[in-house]
Formats: C-alpha cells, sequence, structure tokens
C-alpha cells in the first residue's frame, strides 16, 4: 500500500466503478463479443450519444435481441445535449439511452449465449449475477459482503477499496488473450465509449498512455496505471466534484502529471461566477 487515506477496508458498494468487473464475469462466463467496443459500451457509464447507442443496439442484435429486453431504470442521456435533443422531439426517458444499458445489454447477451432465462436476469440468485459475483470475488480477493440494488436496477456488490485497487490494478497488467486483459485493452482504445463527450473518464484515458479509469456515482473512481498501480477515490460525502482532482493528486504522487486543462472543471459557483475551487488536500 503506497498510499491511504480514511477507512480503505471496509466495504463499499462501487457504483458503476464494479462494471469492468462485472464485464469480467460475464466474458468469463462464455459472452463472445465480435469486437472490443462491444465490451468497452459494457463496461461504460456512456452519455446516451449516437454513438453509444449504436454499440449497445450491436450487443442485443448479435445475441438475436432488440432493446424491449433491457429491464435497466429509463433515463434521459447523460449528455445534456443528447437529453435536451430527445425532450425536443418529445421524447422521454427510456432504457437504451439510460447510462447502464450496455452492461445490461451484454448482460442479456451473456444469458443467451448460456440459454439462461433472460426474464430473470437482475435477480442476484440468476446463475449470470453468480457468475458475475464469482469473478467480482475472484479478482478482488475478497468475499462480498453484501448485495444491493444499484441505481440501474442490477445486483451491486459491496467490497473494499483496497480490494477493488488489487482488481484494477490486475485488469491493467493481466496477460495477453486473458478476459482481464481484453477488459482493460477495450477500454483504454475505446475511451469515448466508456463516458463520452467532455466526461473526465473519457479525457484521462485519452491522454494519459495506459491509464485505466472508471467512474462512479457518489464520488467513486477507480484507475490503473500501465505498470498496475491500483487507485480507487470514494468521496465520502457522496459528491462527484471532489472526484477527479483527488485522482489527479494521487497519480501525481505515482509520477504521472496530468494535464488538467481538459477536465470539467470543479470550480465552486454563486451566481454563475466562480467563488471557490476544490483541492485535493492529502
Amino acid at each position: 500500500m503506497v498510499l491511504s487515506v480514511g477507512d480503505v477496508a471496509s466495504p463499499f458498494f462501487p457504483r458503476s466503478a464494479m462494471k469492468p468487473l462485472q464485464t469480467l464475469g460475464m466474458l468469463r462466463a462464455g459472452w463472445s463479443p465480435a469486437d472490443d467496443e462491444q465490451v468497452a459500451i459494457a463496461c461504460a457509464s456512456h452519455s446516451g450519444e449516437p454513438a453509444h447507442l449504436d454499440v449497445v443496439r450491436r450487443v442485443l442484435g448479435e445475441a438475436g435481441l432488440d432493446e424491449s429486453a433491457l429491464d435497466n431504470t429509463p433515463s434521459l442521456p447523460l449528455a445534456e445535449q443528447a437529453a435536451l435533443d430527445m425532450i425536443r422531439a418529445g421524447e422521454g426517458p427510456d432504457r437504451l439511452h439510460q447510462n447502464c444499458s450496455g452492461k445490461h445489454a451484454a448482460m442479456l447477451a451473456t444469458c443467451v449465449a448460456n440459454d439462461w432465462s433472460t426474464d430473470t436476469y437482475l435477480d442476484p440468485a440468476h446463475p449470470l449475477q453468480l457468475a458475475i459475483r464469482t469473478a467480482v470475488e475472484d479478482i478482488t480477493g475478497e468475499q462480498v459482503a453484501a448485495i444491493a440494488v444499484d441505481g440501474c436496477g442490477a445486483p451491486l456488490f459491496a467490497v473494499s477499496l483496497a480490494a477493488v485497487a488489487r482488481a484494477f490494478s490486475q485488469l491493467a497488467v493481466g496477460d495477453d488473450g486473458t478476459a482481464a486483459r481484453r477488459v482493460a485493452d477495450a477500454m483504454r482504445a475505446n475511451a469515448f465509449l466508456v463516458g463520452g463527450t467532455g466526461r473526465d473518464v473519457t479525457t484521462l484515458m485519452r491522454e494519459i498512455d495506459g491509464l485505466l479509469v472508471k467512474d462512479g456515482a457518489e464520488g467513486v473512481c477507480a484507475a490503473a496505471t500501465r505498470d498496475g498501480s491500483g487507485v480507487v477515490v470514494k468521496i465520502d460525502d457522496g459528491s462527484g466534484r471532489a472526484r477527479t482532482p483527488v485522482l489527479v493528486e494521487v497519480l501525481a504522487r505515482l509520477g504521472i502529471t496530468v494535464d488538467t486543462t481538459n477536465l470539467t472543471s470543479p470550480d465552486v459557483l454563486g451566481h454563475g461566477r466562480p467563488v471557490g475551487e476544490v483541492r485535493a488536500v492529502l
């Protein structure tokens, strides 16, 4: 352990930072996507832009399904422009545009590959979710401490911050040809699909060679460097605005300089003007 601040040993819910580990479980369970864009979208909290939706549809189509099979929570896109376009067109929240639709599409495709029921794929006792849990416990080196329902409706597994850091490290330096390495390489090669326009996770992976990053709700972010240094950030108050400044500071401690010019500004605004800023103090 190079650096720890706060309680890194107690279980917490990694939210969407768990998606790469869930995708690992699906690949190990027999999902065989035709290209790595599909792997990346399974790991994504995508912004709901056209390029994202095209890949989600491709995942479903290869499994002989369409978006009516999705059982994630309907939502507008995370991307403001995409959301405004839907509203102007008279459309409302749906499952395809929700940021977890890639993960759900991959879950359904894994069920089809194994001839498992697609109607109950979100049940924690479903063979799909049991396979994912096994993979999570294997790569984190910890037993799942609790199971909750994530915002999208899928089961969410609790492990420690140290365990998630260990898992991301193993993804980043996995052997060629393994499912773990495919997850990491797919995310790094398709950074836009993992996030979207203006998203910090996309900017960081594009600008830092070999960096693996996945964001999550409630102030969570997990990352790993090319040499396998694993990093996990969880902001206790659940706000996401401190997440990236802390991650950037931790990367600096690891010798990685980040140009923050293109990152989302964490300025504290008053009446539309900056009145403060978020600084990492470790």
